[in-house]
């Protein structure tokens, strides 16, 4: 098994988890969780070349997913924008799109909040 592999579904057991908690009210744990889970996602993504395509885009999904769990948009929107300036598949490119349009509303309500 590839390190980008075996830390990709650390860090998806990890989040699963943590979702449990956010869902029981745990919410500082599971932020906890999340972080945690971010780091690993991101070790996975640092252990592979860009040319590793559908690996690449899957990974900088889950990441900007994570980001946004962490409360952090903005990487977010720089993980999938990563992403979204190579070749993905249009499916992928669909839902990295996705994570692009809820990093971009988040950080739009922070800066009104602010």
């Amino acid at each position: 098994m590839t390190l980008s592999r075996e830390s990709h579904e650390k860090a998806m057991e990890v989040a699963f988890f943590a979702d449990r908690e956010r869902g029981n009210g745990n919410t500082a744990k599971a932020k906890e969780m999340f972080a945690r889970a971010l780091d690993l996602e991101l070790d996975a993504i640092s252990s592979l070349e860009v040319s590793e395509g559908l690996t690449w885009d899957i990974l900088h999904r889950s990441a900007g997913w994570l980001a946004l769990d962490c409360d952090q948009p903005r990487l977010a929107e720089k993980l999938a924008c990563t992403a979204l300036a190579g070749e993905p598949d249009p499916g992928m490119a669909t839902q990295l799109r996705e994570v692009l349009t809820e990093a971009h509303k988040r950080m739009e309500t922070e800066s009104k909040a602010a």
